[in-house]
């Protein structure tokens, strides 16, 4: 996984979770976000990280998007961990 395609897995999760008018406005009240503001902050990678940080805090959310676009589960993790703030933290 590139920083690329983690972006490319990313704005292809935000567009199926502007396309679920139930799960949309779950994640603009969770985030403040506000329709310009979703628009604006498309293509900022940091906004993309917390996209994926809202859909993988349900294992439904993840299975969902998964399914809609064909990926393998995992893969939102691992864009995940290629975008900004997405690092693993080591306490060691």
């Amino acid at each position: 996984m590139t920083p690329e395609n983690a972006e490319t897995t990313a704005l292809k999760a935000l567009a199926w979770l502007v396309a679920d008018d139930e799960l949309l406005p779950v994640f603009m009240g969770a985030t403040g976000v506000d329709q310009d503001a979703l628009r604006a902050s498309a293509g900022d990678p940091g906004f993309l990280g917390s996209v994926l940080d809202f859909l993988l805090m349900d294992d439904a959310w993840v299975i969902r998007a998964s399914d809609a676009l064909s990926l393998p589960y995992d893969q939102l993790a691992m864009a995940r961990q290629m975008l900004p703030g997405g690092a693993q933290i080591h306490w060691t």
